[in-house]
């Protein structure tokens, strides 16, 4: 799916937030340790949904920089040094839509897993 960049990505001042704001849409707010743990990097994703890993320890993660990729997307690195998740504008764009689910999910699975969110 082709998306329309976003016009603004606004780190917070304590690199713990990321607000994403597309053309004729109200800003999304996503916190860095969503992007981390969803981060759409094989190390994350695995190539297939049995490879799929589940980061814990992440609730302290900030967001070092963020460098344009092309343009269709951005690398988000992160102060875990992790930094192999391209970001596309359509993933940045569902993760807005679906922050709440795509949290709650996580969330369940690390409560199934016995993990938590602290380091």
């Amino acid at each position: 799916m082709s998306m329309t960049a976003p016009k603004e990505l606004r780190v917070s001042k304590d690199r713990k937030l990321l607000t994403v704001t597309f053309p004729d849409h109200r800003p999304f707010e996503l916190s860095a340790e969503l992007l981390r743990v969803l981060s759409p990097s094989a190390e994350v994703q695995g190539h297939s949904a049995e490879q799929r890993v589940t980061v814990p320890g992440k609730r302290e993660v900030a967001i070092l920089k963020i460098e344009p990729v092309g343009n269709y997307a951005v690398r988000i690195t992160f102060d875990d040094l992790h930094d192999t998740g391209i970001f596309t504008w359509a993933y940045l764009h569902t993760l807005g839509h679906e922050k709440e689910s795509r949290w709650q999910a996580y969330l369940d699975e690390l409560t199934g897993k016995g993990l938590g969110r602290d380091p």
